[in-house]
């Protein structure tokens, strides 16, 4: 068999850092564009409604689903590790904390970052390969103004609305199982949620999602908007879209747990 020979590996290796120190580069110069037009007038309040109901409200029936079938699913499997140790009454407490700090958050992100992440790409892919974006330009609008800042805005704004709802779907789903298979009360499984979930809990979980909506968003334009090759570019963007976002959600959201966590040891009691 012959041997790769060294010089390869390392023009891929250099591909690839190139290709990643550019893309960094452009999303940067993208935020800071965006930013800089987030503020400025006039305001596209009819365009940032229209996305909130799009990105979110359309999201609802995903979101939801997840959410139940998770708790539920949760709860059941908890049940039986904790009736090993004769826990099992604490389902609620580990169920709700679970939920609320890591998995309502991070599954909503994911499901948010397939769905709406892949159709912001597609929407402004279609465009870009349409020549309609170069047309805004020419016309003196800006494609960030007009498509990126209105599409960022809302999945900052419904990301933590969805995430909130589908924590309490998820406890809610916790508590279906406790009822009917493991045989609590609600009255019982809602203490043991009261007394280990705390604010700070429900804070760290949804304040992780801001950040999650960023990347899902910047990704997503970033990828639309540098579309080339028509219908093939289009499909290969939105699948990256998918992929990369994911892995930044998963990414980010170990290094925002250990903020979290920080925070919450060092400044412990009050709103922690």
């Amino acid at each position: 068999m012959t041997a790769v020979p060294a010089s390869a590996y390392n023009a891929a290796g250099e591909v690839l850092v190139n290709r990643l120190l550019r893309a960094f580069g452009k999303t940067t110069l993208l935020t800071w564009d965006m930013l800089r037009f987030a503020f400025r007038r006039p305001f596209e309040g009819l365009a940032l409604l229209e996305q909130m109901f799009r990105l979110g409200v359309r999201s609802l029936p995903l979101v939801g689903l997840t959410a139940v079938f998770t708790g539920a699913v949760m709860a059941l499997q908890v049940s039986y590790t904790l009736a090993a140790y004769g826990a099992r009454l604490y389902v609620g407490s580990f169920v709700s904390v679970a939920i609320v700090k890591e998995l309502g958050p991070v599954l909503t992100a994911v499901m948010i970052a397939a769905r709406v992440g892949a159709g912001i790409t597609a929407e402004l892919g279609s465009m870009a390969v349409t020549e309609q974006i170069d047309a805004l330009r020419a016309l003196g609008a800006s494609p960030v103004k007009k498509l990126v800042v209105p599409r960022m805005l809302a999945l900052i704004i419904m990301l933590p609305l969805l995430t909130i709802l589908a924590d309490s779907l998820g406890v809610l789903g916790g508590l279906y199982i406790a009822v009917a298979e493991i045989g609590q009360s609600s009255e019982y499984y809602w203490s043991k949620v009261r007394e280990f979930l705390t604010i700070g809990d429900v804070v760290s979980g949804t304040g992780k999602t801001l950040f999650f909506a960023y990347f899902i968003g910047i990704i997503a334009c970033f990828n639309g908007l540098e579309v080339r090759g028509g219908a093939t570019g289009v499909g290969r963007a939105t699948t990256n879209t998918v992929v990369a976002a994911s892995i930044a959600i998963f990414i980010s959201n170990f290094f925002l747990a250990k903020l979290f966590l920080f925070l919450q040891t060092s400044f412990g009691g009050g709103l922690w």
